[in-house]
């Protein structure tokens, strides 16, 4: 179904990576498959428990940048990350639609910015499978603003690292709580993301539109 945006009031789209622009099947088939996997072997677990430490460890710093972090979780399970994520890269995809969306965008002489929690070697990851950054303006992961999305903190952060006017700017991320921290710093415009992963359920957002394919929103119109 097409999702009508207000355009003629839209100077900057700021946008999500994992979920957002790209299937999160890759991160979820990382994080709650392979290392779960890989962390039973290195410590002789049964996987049942590998997954409910590793449960433990994700529950204890979600939502700050160490949840985020890949030298954090290198260090903390003893496994090199890195290397697990160079495993799955085949993988790593597109999200349906986003290379017309964002050459619209570019079209239309909106600024795309990338604004993800992804740990800089993660985005390296990405950015080497798909050329990302040809299709962007600029890219900030929040690890080089100190705060991870869900903190005020970050938004301040990034509004001086690359300054928009939260009035004129469209947020797209697939996590209704860091939409509600754009909401908070003034930000005019949220999309959800229905489905981040391809193979699972999709979500439902309780204050936010969700979109289900980038087509939704072709042609830039409104």
């Amino acid at each position: 179904m097409p999702i009508r945006l207000p355009w003629h009031t839209i100077d900057t789209v700021l946008l999500d990576m994992d979920g957002t622009l790209i299937d999160l099947h890759f991160d979820s088939h990382l994080w709650q498959t392979l290392v779960p996997e890989r962390y039973a072997v290195r410590h002789a677990l049964p996987l049942d428990e590998a997954r409910r430490r590793i449960e433990q460890h994700y529950g204890a710093v979600a939502g700050t940048l160490n949840w985020y972090c890949v030298d954090y979780w290198s260090e903390t399970l003893g496994l090199d990350i890195r290397a697990l994520s160079r495993e799955l890269r085949e993988k790593i995809r597109w999200r349906a639609n986003v290379i017309p969306f964002l050459a619209a965008l570019k079209r239309a002489g909106k600024r795309r910015i990338l604004f993800t929690n992804a740990h800089p070697a993660s985005l390296e990851v990405k950015v080497a499978e798909l050329g990302l950054d040809a299709h962007l303006d600029a890219m900030v992961s929040s690890h080089q603003l100190g705060w991870a999305k869900e903190s005020p903190q970050s938004w301040q952060a990034l509004s001086q690292r690359e300054p928009f006017d939260p009035a004129r700017t469209l947020f797209i991320d697939d996590s209704e709580r860091i939409l509600a921290a754009s909401a908070e710093f003034g930000v005019a415009h949220q999309l959800g993301i229905a489905r981040p992963d391809s193979q699972q359920p999709p979500l439902r957002f309780a204050r936010f539109a969700a979109l289900n394919d980038y087509a939704d929103l072709l042609p830039l119109a409104g």
